[in-house]
């Protein structure tokens, strides 16, 4: 990790590593990327206002979610086929997290057993949850999350279908699962460019299942078109009193842009809210996270914990998001660019670089607990 300064060293290196469709299966949005642009582009857009000649000291990193105190303002957010980027790859996240003192959320499709990660971290762990595979199948993988000790559920809402991701597309990412030898061979040749990582994977098992959609009768779902799986599983609000019922505990639902989903997952039981586009991998031009955050806070009124995901690649960001009403924040590409460039030892130095730039903007803030945060902070959106 010699000369990896930024979140964007890290996406360099994960570069480097990784086969071109895994990268941008990471790296990459839906249709023109407007919204995957704008998550980031408007933090710079937000405008700090430090209150200087403060009193130093050590800085409080500390907060709670969901009754859980958590070392740092961030979460590392669901991220499907983690195992695709680096061996054991939801493991070794969770592992990461639980070092730092942070939380982890998995993703339904991860090719990990979701009791082998709740294993592997010694901090909070999350599961999100989509319904593919049906009813059954989702009852069964909430139980079994129940069982394992993970302490909330996430309910994705904005997967109706997946996002039109015109990288994928011309990586050829269907075909090389598809499993047929004429449709994958045009785009064998990225993965031959990459003989490090394809010999990481073949010793990881090659081409992974997912481990958490078992479908009766059949067994773990192999790694099909997700899209297609996503599509006759779409989540509505009626099921969320289901949901709720079969998981009897603490409820976040990820996927709110505005006031009035955000008063509806309050009537679904909702203890926490998600801010979030899907990291502009969904509906491509909708409101960016940071800018529809406000609203949502003031929609919900203290009636959930709030969060954000979307654009994070700074400290400075996440300072940002908690002055203008998150509770904390949840980091994906920062911390899967990490896992694609260099496994553990990435994750640890992506969660490093956020956690040192929250500290020094703390203290060029004036303000050294995450607590003491609060929109007089900042000014602009």
């Amino acid at each position: 990790m010699r000369g990896v300064f930024t979140i964007e060293d890290l996406r360099r290196r994960a570069r480097r590593r990784l086969p071109r469709v895994v990268f941008d299966y990471i790296d990459g949005g839906a249709d023109g990327e407007v919204t995957l642009r704008e998550n980031s582009a408007v933090f710079d857009r937000v405008r700090f206002r430090p209150c200087n000649a403060a009193a130093m000291g050590p800085c409080d990193l500390r907060t709670t979610v969901l009754g859980t105190e958590i070392q740092l303002p961030f979460l590392l957010a669901p991220i499907g086929s983690s195992r695709m980027f680096f061996p054991r790859g939801e493991c070794v996240a969770a592992a990461q997290a639980g070092a730092a003192g942070t939380g982890y959320v998995l993703s339904t499709l991860s090719g990990c057993r979701l009791e082998e990660v709740r294993a592997a971290t010694s901090g909070p762990a999350w599961y999100q949850l989509y319904l593919i595979g049906g009813r059954e199948a989702a009852t069964a993988a909430i139980a079994r999350a129940r069982a394992a000790g993970f302490s909330a559920l996430v309910v994705t809402i904005d997967t109706a279908v997946a996002g039109q991701r015109e990288r994928d597309l011309r990586n050829g990412g269907r075909e090389l699962v598809s499993g047929d030898p004429w449709k994958m061979l045009p785009h064998v040749a990225q993965l031959l460019a990459r003989p490090a990582w394809l010999i990481d994977f073949l010793r990881d098992g090659g081409m992974m299942k997912f481990p958490n959609v078992v479908i009766p009768g059949e067994g773990a779902m192999a790694y099909e078109d997700v899209g297609a799986a996503l599509e006759r599983s779409t989540v509505t609000w009626r099921d969320m009193a289901w949901i709720r019922d079969a998981w009897q505990g603490a409820l976040v639902v990820k996927g709110v842009l505005d006031a009035e989903d955000a008063r509806r997952a309050l009537d679904a039981g909702a203890d926490a809210i998600v801010v979030s586009n899907h990291g502009g991998r969904q509906l491509d031009c909708v409101a960016p996270t940071l800018v529809a955050l406000p609203g949502v806070v003031d929609a919900v009124g203290g009636g959930a914990e709030v969060y954000l995901d979307g654009g994070v690649r700074r400290g400075s960001d996440v300072v940002k998001a908690i002055c203008l009403g998150a509770r904390a924040v949840l980091v994906g590409r920062a911390y899967a660019y990490g896992l694609g460039a260099a496994g553990g030892a990435g994750v640890g130095k992506a969660i490093e670089i956020l956690r040192s730039g929250v500290i020094r903007t703390l203290r060029l803030l004036g303000c050294l607990e995450i607590g003491g945060l609060d929109r007089s902070y900042v000014e602009g959106s």
